[in-house]
């Protein structure tokens, strides 16, 4: 794989692309992107342990007076913040008559079930027992050992991220029809990047993908890594160049990192979190992307007192992306479950 010159950063932060070549004239890239390589990479990040932990939603979802809930592999799942701001979760049905506890009220700490009022703090009560559950300061986590069925740990294990403090956060939540893999197997393309997503990313190149050195050999998730030289398209010939790298820590989740340009040390981290199957027995996956967004401009502070009119902006773009991208993600399962997968 060719290194490369590194992307530079300069006076200011977007630069004028000047030698646009046009998107059907742009250098294929099916001959790097090896089945082979993707499955490979595929196969080792599925190996990973995740500690039966699985990402259910973004912090902010979970409202002082309404609690956040969801399915995890077909489980119900509701977690809520008690009268001392912990965050406290179990299943989501109700031990007296099965109603659903997603549809209570939070109440000092306590949820209350519509149907007849039982209230739970928390703490296990007439057979409902609660979840390990935990709050990384952007997403909430649960753990289901009886789903995940590995050797559980105390805690997630949560990617290396700029502090909350100085980055511009933002979580966006989608659904598709496939698998988890299916997901992380998408992210670890980063070849079809130019291609399936002209209006974000232009002049992509892969610099290295995992297990094409000796020091790529390894079955650590930091090593095992992508490395591309890529620029975020803004508008017309606007652009933001950037190096990134691609990682799989664990089973199910993707980090993307800016290692060189603007925006060094941005994070992006996609997590797929199974659902169980919907009405017709076809696997549904969820996709969790948190993005924090980092920069050591004199500016950028400013651009954080600007999040709350900034963050809808974020999250449609990241709904564009995964919007091909579930397509993507569902027509490889499409093909998997039919035995048609050329990987």
């Amino acid at each position: 794989m060719s290194t490369g010159p590194r992307p530079r950063r300069g006076r200011l932060p977007l630069r004028l692309r000047r030698h646009a070549v046009p998107w059907q004239h742009q250098r294929p890239t099916w001959r790097e992107a090896r089945p082979a390589v993707i499955a490979a990479a595929l196969e080792r990040a599925l190996a990973r342990p995740s500690g039966n932990w699985y990402v259910l939603g973004a912090v902010t979802d979970v409202r002082p007076a309404r609690p956040l809930s969801g399915t995890v592999a077909g489980v119900e799942v509701v977690v809520w913040r008690d009268a001392r701001g912990r965050l406290v979760g179990g299943p989501g049905v109700c031990p007296h008559l099965g109603a659903p506890l997603a549809d209570g009220p939070v109440r000092c700490g306590t949820l209350v079930c519509r149907w007849h009022g039982l209230a739970l703090d928390g703490a296990p009560f007439a057979g409902w027992d609660p979840l390990p559950v935990h709050d990384d300061g952007v997403l909430v986590w649960v753990r289901l050992d009886t789903v995940g069925e590995e050797r559980p740990t105390p805690a997630p294990l949560v990617p290396d991220r700029p502090p909350r403090a100085t980055a511009l956060t933002s979580v966006w939540r989608g659904v598709g029809t496939c698998e988890p893999e299916d997901v992380v197997a998408n992210r670890l393309d980063p070849w079809h990047g130019a291609w399936f997503h002209p209006y974000s990313f232009v002049d992509l190149t892969v610099l290295r993908a995992p297990g094409t050195t000796p020091d790529d050999r390894s079955d650590h998730g930091d090593r095992d890594r992508f490395v591309v030289d890529v620029s975020f398209r803004l508008t017309g010939r606007l652009v933001v160049p950037v190096r990134a790298e691609f990682t799989a820590p664990g089973p199910r989740t993707v980090v993307m990192r800016i290692t060189e340009g603007e925006g060094t040390g941005s994070v992006v981290e996609s997590h797929a979190t199974p659902l169980g199957p919907d009405r017709s027995g076809r696997p549904r996956t969820a996709v969790v992307e948190a993005v924090l967004a980092t920069s050591d401009r004199p500016g950028f502070p400013l651009v954080r007192r600007l999040a709350p009119a900034l963050r809808p902006l974020m999250r449609a773009a990241a709904g564009r992306l995964w919007r091909d991208d579930l397509a993507y993600a569902e027509r490889r399962g499409h093909l998997r479950a039919r035995g048609l997968f050329p990987g």
